[in-house]
């Protein structure tokens, strides 16, 4: 164990979902009941994470596209005052890697449910303006951008609406483009996910997904789909959710291996390249021995008794997500 806390301690590690609470925001820097907070981050050497400003899908009328964007706004200020004396607001690859060279701990902004935008792509500049580095298109229910993976039938959904991505999300897609935001596949459809791989100039990722040939749910990459993120580029970064990982499976009875075997499946399918890893903490990830961010050095254990070497570790636990980070900077504009 000496050996793999050593090279845990010395990656820059990433997660790269984390929800927060709402509506009273994050109590970050201190000891909580949460997965994750500023000293559970420093005990398990997690050096980054996403935290996402989260909008639970609603109707589309016109004041409720004005309140989501009002709750995204409001979130993402929140996520932006975490930062302190230990913890730094990162916006960019360059600031996440010097806040692990400045052993400060980097606080990633992003938001979660393209209906945040309330219809309207160019209210993405004020996300990115306040330090957001991806969207995650849709959430559980049809959006005015794209299906859902996950219909939500008391809102009205049918199995499809767009048939994929609306004309809206291939607009919402060139504006994140432009500004140099990624595109989160997680949580839409397969015909979203793979016209929105084809659609965007910078490699999509899925945030936080597991694996469908290994746990069947809707939420999962198939391994169409994952030859899609490897053909254009992207990222799948495997979570920490127990019913992604095992069909039925509570946190009680998911294990490190199981996290492992989903890493392993893709990474045999897709190359080391276009893997990752994230928790889903505080939003429904969690198990056995990685319950909280105090225990991410088991999950670099477990994938050093799986034979993985350093480099490999060091990409799935956040060089690959970085990558994909600086890509999104080069070609914005």
């Amino acid at each position: 164990m000496t050996d793999s806390l050593a090279l845990h301690r010395s990656l820059l590690t990433f997660d790269t979902h984390i929800d927060i609470p709402w509506p009273h925001g994050p109590a970050f820097l201190d000891h909580t009941s949460r997965r994750v907070d500023l000293p559970k981050m420093q005990r398990g050497h997690l050096a980054a994470g996403c935290f996402v400003a989260y909008v639970p899908q609603g109707p589309r009328t016109d004041e409720a596209n004005q309140a989501a964007f009002a709750r995204a706004i409001d979130m993402l200020r929140a996520i932006r005052a975490m930062g302190g004396s230990a913890a730094r607001v990162c916006d960019s690859a360059a600031a996440i890697e010097q806040a692990h060279r400045d052993g400060i701990t980097a606080i990633v902004p992003a938001v979660e449910n393209g209906h945040a935008c309330g219809g309207d792509p160019a209210r993405l500049r004020a996300f990115r303006d306040l330090g957001a580095r991806y969207l995650t298109l849709t959430h559980n229910g049809h959006n005015a951008l794209a299906d859902s993976s996950n219909p939500r039938p008391d809102l009205g959904d049918t199995a499809e609406e767009h048939g994929g991505l609306s004309p809206l999300g291939h607009q919402t897609i060139s504006e994140l483009n432009r500004l140099g935001m990624l595109v989160d596949i997680a949580h839409v459809s397969k015909a979203t996910m793979l016209q929105a791989a084809m659609a965007s100039r910078t490699p999509v990722v899925s945030t936080h997904s597991c694996i469908r040939a290994l746990c069947d749910n809707p939420r999962n990459l198939d391994d169409e789909q994952l030859d899609a993120l490897r053909d254009t580029g992207g990222v799948v970064q495997v979570t920490a959710v127990p019913h992604f990982l095992r069909a039925g499976g509570k946190e009680s009875q998911v294990t490190l291996a199981d996290h492992a075997d989903h890493i392993a499946y893709a990474v045999q399918r897709i190359g080391i390249e276009h893997v990752g890893i994230s928790s889903d903490f505080d939003g429904g990830g969690g198990f056995s021995g990685w319950r909280h961010a105090g225990e991410c050095a088991n999950v670099t254990a477990e994938l050093l008794r799986r034979g993985f070497g350093a480099r490999e570790i060091g990409l799935l636990w956040g060089g690959n997500f970085l990558r994909v980070l600086r890509l999104a900077e080069q070609r914005a504009g």
